[in-house]
């Protein structure tokens, strides 16, 4: 009986694995499920090219239909996935359809966390996760309007550049003391509040939000410290939970995702998981951790497909990311968490230097803004766990690849 691949998903990493798996010679059924009625998208440029109209919906996808048609991959939109019956081995859809599986991959992607708070749901309220979310922003994201941003992370940042390139007038707060607190250390940090507040976003950090006022809309946002901000339209961009609930149903073990070993495999050895609903057992952090990021979901992607086809593979690259604000591309590779020190390479006042973090000697991480050349070779430094003194790395005389062995 020939095999079939079922795909719970279709976003970045469902995509990748439909081609992973016929580059790695499956030759049997592969069906993706989407629960959006679109062909699968980047998510990325959502909160930035999409949202200032640089891009077209049709721009965003990651292949035209013909592509899947070539591969002779069913995709199916507009339809969620209701339940999987594990000793069955099949799904049941929305529309009463059951598809039996022989393999099975959880690409299902979180849902944007909400705000706990009354008046979270009103009109003027967004959160950014999918083209629909985007098309309803869209329409209220007007020159002249008061844009008020909860969330100083990727996201909001995002938002509040094309905000300011829209002419909105910017608000954004953030809970925690910084912006970015949970991805970058202290220096970038404050370069991005630096930046932001030059460009004319006002920022209000260490500020909690306690109540959302008004009637129909949302008219003011209301602080911790009981400051009340205006605003015509608010964007929420406090983080992502996974989409975990169909795996939980299945009873597979879950724990901040689908808890996966090094080849994406989940607790029942004929179901996978990939991209930001997978809580990986990484084999270059030698740690357990969800991450949510295109790379990582690519990777997954890449793994899942090589071991249902019978080969070796493990998760274990260095975790990489990206982000573009203004005419900023900050790159990122490696997880700084536990650094000792960092040193800047470059100029932060000419927008064009890397942070490099250090433990033990050792790179762990490194942000770069505007220097693409430094960012391919710190791939390669983090991912080689090389070893660099703060005055090496400071010297732009000494060129970076001269310290890969």
């Amino acid at each position: 009986m020939s095999e079939t691949v079922v795909i719970i998903g279709a976003g970045q990493a469902g995509c990748d694995m439909t081609a992973a798996l016929r580059q790695q010679g499956f030759d049997g059924r592969i069906v993706m499920i989407g629960e959006e009625p679109v062909l699968p998208y980047r998510r990325p440029p959502l909160s930035k090219a999409y949202l200032s109209d640089e891009m077209t919906e049709e721009q965003l996808y990651i292949k035209p239909a013909s592509t899947y048609e070539k591969q002779n991959v069913e995709v199916i939109t507009g339809v969620r996935v209701e339940r999987i019956d594990r000793a069955a081995k099949n799904v049941t859809l929305a529309n009463g359809e059951v598809i039996d599986y022989t393999k099975l991959a959880f690409c299902t992607g979180g849902h944007a966390r909400r705000l706990p708070l009354p008046g979270a749901e009103k009109p003027n309220v967004h959160y950014v996760r999918t083209i629909a979310d985007i098309e309803k922003l869209k329409a209220q994201f007007l020159p002249g309007k008061r844009l008020l941003i909860i969330g100083g992370g990727y996201i909001g940042l995002e938002a509040a550049a094309v905000g300011i390139k829209k002419e909105l007038r910017v608000t954004l707060v953030e809970a925690m003391p910084r912006l970015l607190a949970r991805v970058t250390g202290p220096e970038l940090s404050e370069y991005y509040y630096c930046v932001h507040s030059a460009k004319g976003v006002d920022i209000k950090l260490g500020a909690g939000v306690d109540a959302l006022e008004g009637g129909e809309l949302v008219e003011r946002v209301v602080l911790a410290d009981g400051t009340r901000l205006e605003a015509d339209v608010i964007i929420v961009g406090i983080g992502l939970i996974p989409n975990t609930e169909l795996a939980e149903a299945a009873a597979l073990e879950v724990d901040n995702g689908i808890l996966v070993d090094q080849q994406c495999r989940s607790s029942d050895p004929d179901i996978f998981a990939a991209g930001d609903c997978a809580n990986h057992d990484h084999g270059f952090l030698l740690r357990r951790m969800r991450l949510e990021s295109v790379p990582n979901a690519s990777e997954g992607a890449r793994v899942i497909a090589a071991t249902i086809c019978g080969k070796e593979a493990v998760h274990n690259g260095a975790p990489w990311f990206w982000s573009d604000q203004y005419d900023l591309k900050l790159q990122m590779v490696g997880i700084n968490q536990g650094y000792e020190e960092v040193v800047i390479r470059g100029s932060m006042e000419e927008n064009s230097f890397s942070a490099f973090y250090l433990c033990g000697g050792v790179i762990i991480s490194a942000d770069t803004v505007n220097r693409p050349k430094d960012f391919m070779v710190a791939k390669k430094l983090v991912a080689g766990r090389v070893k660099a003194d703060a005055a090496t790395l400071s010297d732009e005389s000494v060129e970076l690849k001269s310290l890969i062995a």
